[in-house]
């Protein structure tokens, strides 16, 4: 190749961009610029990792979004207080019987997740708990909008009684080693839960209370719809006195395949027992006297049984339910009916069609104190006793009028259930409270009369002063009622409910 040749390729290559030179100088170029380049993405990454981090150290996700309802969101914050409060509710109410429902409280709320729950299908405690918050806020949800469409609000009592849920928090905050009331709230529930958001979601709460009564008591019936009712129920609400002998089948012993040995009865003991119980029905129907109970305690005697008398037991938990509830039964009635274990004699003795006036009354509970064993001596029962009758003759020194002994309901009652109503108690039925307070209520006692009863649970011991205000609704009306009211409003928040579709949002991720 000549030189001029060479002089003109070499030409050509730099104006074409591809002599040596030029090619190295644009490498150097562009590894300048791969270079610039990872270092600015590597700083974006840097920053993106920083503002992640102080977004979740922030009030950011604290108020993002987690649950909405229709139109309305709630906060993670929001979420986390009545996540948690469903899981304190619960574990207070059981306390160390928690257990027995698989739950294990001694990490709190954390760790839920790992735990699995029975009372769930295949879920979790923390999915229990959060169905049963999001199951709130939806009800705070529509009934706040019910409330809202008919002018229903809180009213000064309610504010007061908002109020008094947060007095001593700040002082009980310090005793615990917290700087504030906020900062003990957050800690136990959450980021983001203080004084204002649990005042929100309390005053929700009662709101939506008032406006499920309000609703409740807007659904009329007329005494023909209601004895309907009554009657659909066919004999389940109905209460029941009967007398059973039981024969158990006995139980053969298998080994199964793995080695494992179990008992259980099998046709043939199920058989006999059968056989027997029929021997025992066949010598109740012939053995003499006038009660029925007594003829079949003889007659299972005689086969080498024993029976029982069972009374006011409601028609839904009664053996050989459906012969019992059946209108054509008259005392006396046996029949025999087998289960899985054995075999039932069951004679009929009567029927209570609940078709009787409930009993409204007001009273004040003076519990004994417990000793440091649980044990309710004689005399703590007597001090109760003797405090009881300090305070009716403080009703009898006075006008001797309901409004009165209301108010020292008020004063004294020892009973939460009533002791902010005066101690009222309305449309009482039978076998609804002990069996002392239940005597006086049906003692035919006539309006403004008092007295003072025993009563013992296994939660207190103590007396009442008792003061019967009247007679309430027919207790059949009443039970019918109840069921079409609460179908009505379930049917209500059913349509609700579809009004105001839910979603989870990205606070959702940050909870519990």
């Amino acid at each position: 190749m000549s030189a001029s040749t060479e002089r003109k390729n070499r030409q050509a290559a730099r104006e074409a961009g591809t002599d040596k030179k030029t090619l190295a100088q644009e490498k150097e170029l562009k590894e300048q610029a791969r270079s610039k380049r990872r270092w600015t993405l590597g700083t974006i990454a840097v920053v993106l990792v920083v503002a992640v981090v102080l977004l979740l150290n922030s009030s950011l996700v604290t108020k993002a979004t987690a649950f909405t309802v229709g139109d309305k969101n709630f906060s993670t914050a929001d979420v986390s207080y009545r996540y948690a409060n469903q899981y304190y509710n619960f574990a207070n109410q059981y306390g160390s019987y928690a257990s027995l429902f698989g739950l294990d409280t001694s990490n709190g709320i954390r760790g839920l997740d790992k735990q699995p729950c029975s009372m769930t299908e295949n879920g979790t405690w923390k999915d229990y708990f959060m169905d049963s918050a999001k199951q709130e806020m939806i009800q705070a949800t529509i009934f706040g909008k019910y409330a809202a469409d008919n002018g229903i609000t809180l009213d000064e009592d309610d504010l007061a009684t908002i109020d008094g849920a947060f007095e001593g928090l700040e002082e009980q905050a310090r005793n615990y080693g917290y700087g504030s009331g906020d900062k003990m709230l957050a800690a136990n529930y959450g980021d983001g839960v203080n004084q204002a958001l649990i005042r929100k979601a309390y005053e929700e709460s009662l709101l939506a209370n008032k406006a499920a009564e309000a609703l409740t008591d807007s659904f009329t019936y007329t005494e023909e719809e209601l004895q309907e009712k009554y009657k659909s129920f066919n004999g389940e609400q109905d209460f029941f006195d009967y007398a059973y002998c039981y024969v158990s089948a006995e139980t053969v012993e298998t080994t199964g395949e793995d080695g494992e040995t179990s008992s259980a009865p099998t046709e043939e003991t199920l058989a006999a027992a059968q056989a027997k119980a029929e021997a025992v029905a066949e010598t109740y129907k012939t053995a003499e006297g006038d009660d029925p109970a007594v003829r079949l305690n003889n007659a299972a005697a005689a086969e080498g049984q024993s029976s029982s008398k069972q009374t006011h037991v409601q028609g839904s938990g009664v053996p050989a339910s459906e012969w019992m509830r059946d209108e054509s039964r008259k005392a006396g009635d046996v029949t025999v009916e087998p289960n899985d274990n054995g075999c039932y004699v069951v004679v009929f003795l009567s029927r209570d069609d609940n078709n009787y006036k409930t009993a409204n009354v007001r009273h004040i509970l003076v519990k004994a104190a417990a000793d440091a064993d649980g044990v309710y001596t004689d005399e703590a029962k007597e001090a109760a006793k003797a405090k009881a009758e300090e305070i009716l003759a403080k009703y009898e020194s006075g006008d001797k009028t309901e409004e009165s002994f209301a108010a020292l309901a008020e004063q004294y009652s020892e009973d939460t259930g009533s002791n902010t109503n005066g101690g009222l108690y309305e449309n009482v039925a039978k076998g609804q409270m002990v069996q002392e307070f239940n005597d006086f209520c049906f003692a035919g006692h006539k309006s403004g009369d008092t007295g003072i009863v025993y009563g013992e649970s296994g939660s207190y011991a103590g007396y009442h002063v008792m003061y019967y205000v009247g007679e309430g609704e027919v207790y059949s009306l009443h039970l019918a009622e109840d069921a079409l009211r609460a179908d009505a409003v379930n049917a209500w928040v059913e349509e609700a409910e579809a009004a105001n579709p839910t979603k989870d949002g990205f606070g959702m991720k940050f909870v519990g």
